[in-house]
């Protein structure tokens, strides 16, 4: 089992949670961006910077990770890729994605895509909260209990 993050948006708070968790549970994660990051030196975590380019590490994660995974992403189409290989998706934010909620999360996404490419301005994401954060660590500790029970 490895945990793949999306990690070009991963918010700051998200990515000592796992990296507090990795060591934890020994589990490796892979932070995979299109840029350099300053992660600590762990023999569970390591990283991979793609390149430049849209959802080049979007199409990094969905080739590399498989059934029995875990992946961090806050992107709807990348998540709409893993969850039907068996991954478990989780958002910044602790939403988890799944057969059941990922079609309706993609057309919605797809519908306020248009609205915006039509002209219409749309509010962006709220700014990330400790309640964001919270639900985050709750989720993420559930999934990998589960995926660890299971694996």
């Amino acid at each position: 089992m490895k945990i793949w993050v999306d990690a070009d948006a991963c918010p700051g708070p998200v990515r000592d949670i796992l990296l507090r968790a990795t060591e934890r549970l020994r589990i490796q994660a892979v932070f995979v961006a299109n840029k350099r990051l300053n992660l600590p030196r762990s023999e569970w975590v390591s990283s991979v910077q793609v390149g430049a380019g849209l959802d080049v590490a979007d199409r990094h994660i969905a080739e590399a990770a498989e059934e029995g995974d875990l992946a961090v992403t806050q992107d709807i189409p990348l998540a709409g890729l893993l969850v039907p290989k068996g991954v478990a998706v989780l958002d910044p934010r602790g939403e988890q994605f799944t057969e059941e909620n990922i079609a309706e999360r993609l057309s919605v996404r797809n519908f306020m895509q248009e609205l915006r490419e039509a002209g219409v301005t749309t509010s962006g994401p709220n700014a990330f909260t400790p309640q964001d954060r919270q639900r985050f660590a709750s989720a993420l500790d559930r999934e990998l209990t589960r995926l660890v029970k299971r694996g």
